[in-house]
Formats: C-alpha cells, structure tokens, sequence
C-alpha cells in the first residue's frame, strides 16, 4: 500500500509482514521498522504520517548509514585521503550525515508474506563518502522473532557501517517509560566517550561502574537511566518488561544502547525514556580509531551482518 507522497513526487510504500503471532508493517522510505506487533502489542515507536518522518523523527525504526553513529569532526582519512563528511551533531557527523539512509527511498527487491528485502545505491561522493555503495536489508519474521540481514558493496574503498534505530518499548507504543524494563548485556567493556560522545579509545571494564548489565538491572536504576554508550559484545542481550522478554543476538562486535533520555515531546510524538534502542554495529568513530574493528569496505568484497530480536513470554 502507499503511505504517502514526498515533495518531490516520490511514493513511499508501506510493506506488511506477518508470521504466527508477530506482525510488522516496513516503510521503503528510510527501511523503517514503523510497526512490530507481537501478540497484538506493537513494541517499537512508530510515527503516524510521512510528514511525521520527514519533520519530527528520530532516525524511529530507520536503517542509518552510510555510516551509523559519530564520527568525530565530519572527517576521516582512507588511503592516504581525506574525506569531509556534514556535521549534523555539534561538531561530528552522526548517522551518514544531513541526508543519511534514513532520508532515502529503498527499493523493494523481494517480497513474500514474512519477509522483504530492501535495496539502496548510495552514489560516489554522496554525503562525502567515497565509491558507490549498494546496501541491502532484509527484515524476516521467523520463530517469534525479527530477523534483520544486511549487505554492502561498494566500487571503491569506503567505509559502512549499517544498522537499525528502532526504539522499543516492550509495554507497547505510548504505554509509559522504559526506566523499568530490565536490561542485560553480556559485555565486559564498554567505550568511554567525550563530551562529543566520541570514543576516548579505551575499552574500559564494566565491572564496579553503571555500565554493568552482565546481571540484569533495571534501566532507570542507575545514573537517571541517561545511557548513550557502545557496548563491546561477548554474547547476546535481553530486555524484560513484565511477562515479555527480548532475546538479541547479532554478528556485530558492538550494540550502541540508547535509552531515550533526549527525546524531545515538543520535537516528537514522544517523551524521554518513551522507548529504548539496541543498535547493534561496529565502534563509533572506528575511521579515526585505528584500534577498533575496522569498517573499511574493499572492492570485491561484501560486507554482511545479522541481528535478530525474539520475543518470548
């Protein structure tokens, strides 16, 4: 079905997706996840009209790219070159720049009644990044849960780094604050960051800090729930809110974990802690950090990644 018109005259689809108890409803504008219903009870933030996505979103159930997260100052050297990207976030670039994946129409490449796959051409120079890099997602219900596949290429040296905004919550959309869904996330370290939010460097332990979710804590129990921080994975995640719970499992060595404490009720639909995010991906700023697990992207090679999120009760 079609959800609405852009300026431009561009039609944005809406693709529905069912299996067992789960249901979704997939927008070509952004990838975005804009409903999850399990059993029901929708558990993701979804806004209610196009206009809604292109004026008061954030980045809510979107695929961000080309390079999800901060990059610190809107630049980064690749083979001896610099590349300046939009900053968008004070001094950084953040989530592919002023016009990242999440402002784009992807194309529907393959549909069937559980599945779609997603595909977009992000052209050499766009938003600074160099090649032209061709993205594909593919969202699957199966076995009570949401499947999300992703694959990269590109004709140049580039650098990606993929993954989805959704914010949670588990009670339901608009059915009050995340602060008492349980976290757990087995991760040791975790990336300290600035007052830009760009990684220091260092993979500091969690162990005596508020960073620990390696035993399951309430999200609003510690520091007023203001998480922003990467997570360095050694296994999966879970979310508990009352009888439901969120298994998450990913082939990414990172989850940036986001709980809602600056969104805006004035600039959207939603207030802070309205829902949650497990964005699961690469390092913030990994171009610049030499250290981290690198998103450089060869020619003649496919970078692909996999996160699902299953619920159980």
């Amino acid at each position: 079905m079609i959800f609405g018109t852009l300026p431009s005259g561009e039609q944005v689809e809406q693709v529905e997706l069912s299996s067992g108890r789960l249901r979704a409803e997939v927008l070509t504008l952004g990838a975005v996840v804009r409903s999850l219903e399990v059993s029901g009870r929708n558990v993701v933030l979804g806004l209610d009209t196009l206009e809604d996505y292109l004026t008061r979103s954030r980045y809510f159930g979107a695929v961000v790219g080309r390079y999800g997260n901060r990059i610190a100052g809107g630049r980064f050297t690749l083979d001896g070159v610099e590349y300046t990207l939009p900053v968008n976030n004070g001094p950084n670039s953040l989530h592919g720049g002023t016009e990242g994946f999440d402002s784009k129409v992807w194309t529907v490449a393959d549909r069937s009644p559980a599945s779609v796959t997603l595909t977009l051409v992000s052209p050499d120079g766009d938003q600074g990044y160099p090649g032209t890099l061709t993205a594909t997602v593919t969202y699957t219900l199966e076995d009570d849960g949401l499947r999300i596949d992703y694959a990269a290429e590109t004709d140049k040296p580039t650098v990606v780094n993929l993954t989805n905004h959704s914010y949670f919550n588990l009670k339901g959309q608009g059915e009050g604050d995340v602060r008492d869904h349980v976290v757990r996330i087995a991760a040791e370290h975790y990336l300290p960051v600035d007052a830009d939010k760009i990684p220091t460097g260092e993979l500091a332990p969690v162990k005596g800090t508020p960073f620990d979710f390696t035993e399951p804590h309430a999200l609003g129990e510690r520091i007023d729930g203001g998480y922003d921080h990467c997570f360095v994975l050694d296994g999966g995640m879970s979310v508990t809110a009352g009888s439901l719970t969120m298994d998450v499992t990913t082939t990414e060595p990172g989850v940036q974990f986001y709980s809602g404490s600056m969104l805006d009720g004035a600039a959207t639909p939603f207030g802070p802690f309205a829902g949650l995010c497990l964005e699961t991906q690469h390092f913030p700023d990994s171009p610049n950090q030499p250290r981290f697990p690198s998103t450089v992207l060869r020619p003649g090679e496919r970078r692909t990644s996999t996160t699902t999120y299953r619920f159980t009760t």
